[in-house]
């Protein structure tokens, strides 16, 4: 059973910075594409960014130059770094591996909230 598991949300001030992390258990970290999606109240999940297992890059235009997507393979672990943070950024943050031969297309994360106040 493949789970992932993120950490390194909470609450920050606009213009602060946050590292999410994900770790994914199991030996198939490496092979596929990961994403960090969030969804704020009211509001569909949306796709953050993405790392392929070759490295290439993906994001919002939203988020684009403030935040980096990474995975460290040897860890089995996925990073989001965010900077520069605005009060739009404040939701819930999952991370996804995508494994197109399993129900859904994936597994997801149990998501970590990450909350951007004054």
């Amino acid at each position: 059973q493949v789970q992932l598991v993120e950490s390194g949300g909470g609450l920050v001030q606009p213009g602060d910075s946050l590292r999410l992390s994900c770790v994914v258990s199991g030996s198939i970290f490496s092979t596929y594409a990961l994403g960090w999606y969030r969804q704020a109240p009211g509001k569909q999940r949306e796709l953050v960014a993405s790392i392929t297992s070759g490295r290439k890059t993906n994001y919002a235009d939203s988020v684009k130059g403030r935040f980096t997507i990474s995975r460290d393979n040897a860890k089995s672990t996925g990073y989001l770094q965010m900077n520069s943070l605005k009060q739009e950024d404040t939701a819930v943050y999952y991370c996804r591996l995508s494994v197109v031969l399993v129900a859904g297309g994936g597994y997801w994360g149990q998501g970590t909230q990450v909350t951007v106040s004054s």
